[in-house]
């Protein structure tokens, strides 16, 4: 191999390394700065082929997409004094490589300054709020107050902060025993009220019940003695009648009946011989 071919082939290596430390590609999913010597150049690199200065320039690569970080619970103290432990998550992503390699350069020490930002921001609204509003009602208000406030001081890093969201609430576990002791001493107070206003709505039930069965009785016994009499005014009406029309054959019928009621299951009478009770048997 002559020195010639030797030369061209080392240029050929040379520049064929050249190239390859040159060229580099930028994903979708993501943007890119160039350092030159350790140092960020101007402009930031979308998606696409680009080259750069072999040997003295190398590529930084940062995510465009949302990122998720789910910060560790915590305690924050509301606006009644309750204490809460809070478990949040946010959502965020970078809007600014350059701005965000100067600042903090990597994700986890990005999620490490959201983290005290955001917590301080969580405090700081929760503290204007109830425990009941936090739970219930102003949640979303809540929420979206602390996006905007925590927007203000990440800007300087590169980072918009799209989204906060509570993801549960919980009560320190100090105070879970002493909270749901009050809550069973409430129950029971609401059970013994219920109980009473029971008592007192059967008492009056059965109260009206036996006015109401005294008064049903007391008219059917008064309808019963009016019938009753009725009934003895026409019996006593008939016999008189009937007495009228025939008084011998009544007094017959009469004795008869007599007879029949007072001489049964071997009853012995002591009478007289000249009695009238037997005068119909002469």
């Amino acid at each position: 191999m002559s020195t010639r071919t030797v030369i061209f082939s080392v240029l050929a290596l040379v520049v064929a390394l050249g190239l390859f430390q040159s060229a580099y590609t930028v994903d979708q999913t993501e943007r890119a700065i160039v350092l030159q010597l350790g140092k960020p150049l101007p402009g930031v690199r979308e998606p696409g082929l680009h080259f750069k200065l072999p040997f003295i320039q190398n590529v930084a690569f940062f995510d465009s997409r949302l990122l998720e970080y789910d910060s560790p619970p915590a305690e924050v103290l509301t606006k009644d004094k309750k204490t809460l432990v809070l478990d949040n998550y946010s959502r965020w992503r970078i809007v600014d490589p350059l701005a965000f390699y100067r600042t903090v350069r990597t994700i986890p020490r990005a999620q490490a300054r959201l983290d005290d930002i955001i917590y301080s921001q969580m405090r700081v609204a929760l503290g204007r709020y109830d425990l009941i509003e936090v739970v219930a009602t102003e949640r979303q208000e809540i929420m979206a107050e602390v996006t905007a406030k925590s927007n203000e001081p990440v800007a300087e890093f590169g980072i918009e902060i799209i989204d906060v969201r509570i993801k549960r609430t919980d009560l320190p576990a100090e105070n879970e025993k002493a909270i749901f002791n009050r809550m069973r001493a409430e129950r029971e107070r609401q059970a013994k009220q219920y109980r009473s206003e029971g008592r007192e709505a059967a008492a009056r039930i059965t109260a009206a019940t036996d006015k109401d069965k005294t008064i049903l009785l007391a008219e059917a016994q008064k309808t019963a003695e009016t019938l009753r009499g009725q009934g003895d005014a026409e019996a006593t009406r008939i016999y008189a009648q009937s007495l009228g029309q025939d008084p011998d054959f009544y007094a017959f019928l009469r004795s008869l009946e007599a007879y029949r009621t007072g001489l049964k299951d071997n009853t012995r009478l002591i009478l007289t011989p000249d009695s009238p009770f037997f005068q119909y048997f002469k």
